[in-house]
């Protein structure tokens, strides 16, 4: 059963769809497992909080993330894939080299070991990227008075964390597809029912 995840920097509009696409999968019957990331599990969810909230070496916040993700993965990810469930992840590994690669700047080579010990080869079915110029996002977040560590950088930090996203998205094709998030909510449902309908 299909692996999916979504992505794209903040504000793109991403999780305004998750539990849509949820229910859609469950009307045709599937079990279907909703998860983020970071977080997921109860350890993961402490690893969340720090992440979000406490500064740390930029290298300490990539083996953070990473070590919540081996978590996720044992904990429920491959559970629910072995039992022949869909998983959608609000985020996974895409958003380590969006964020901590392009908008770090972080060595690529050091997150291919951590993904390669970490996911021994799994990787999404299918990836949403919920792509937005950087302006639309950041009026978006304008609106949230409560913004954590990462919702909180300069527009250069995310418009180097979308160009990694689309960089990502031009390597491994066959799994992407870019929605354009500056849509109406039912456009962009229209083009997501489309995608279903062929999994």
């Amino acid at each position: 059963m299909p692996f999916i995840t979504l992505e794209g920097i903040d504000g793109a509009g991403k999780s305004t769809h998750l539990a849509w696409l949820a229910e859609q999968l469950r009307a045709r019957g599937d079990e279907v497992v909703v998860t983020r990331e970071p977080g997921g599990t109860p350890l993961g969810e402490a690893l969340r909080g720090l992440l979000l909230s406490e500064p740390m070496h930029i290298e300490t916040e990539a083996l953070l993330m990473f070590a919540a993700r081996r978590e996720h993965l044992d904990r429920v990810i491959l559970p629910a894939l072995s039992r022949g469930a869909y998983v959608i992840s609000d985020r996974f590994t895409d958003a380590s080299f969006a964020y901590q690669c392009g908008g770090r700047g972080i060595d690529e080579d050091k997150l291919r070991v951590l993904e390669d010990w970490v996911q021994d080869g799994l990787q999404p079915d299918l990836t949403l990227l919920f792509d937005v110029e950087v302006a639309i996002a950041s009026q978006r977040l304008a609106g949230n008075g409560n913004l954590d560590r990462f919702e909180q950088e300069k527009n250069d930090f995310f418009e180097r964390v979308r160009a990694q996203y689309l960089r990502r998205a031009q390597q491994y094709p066959a799994r992407f597809r870019i929605i354009n998030g500056a849509r109406s909510v039912e456009q962009i449902r229209d083009e997501l029912a489309a995608i279903l309908n062929l999994l």
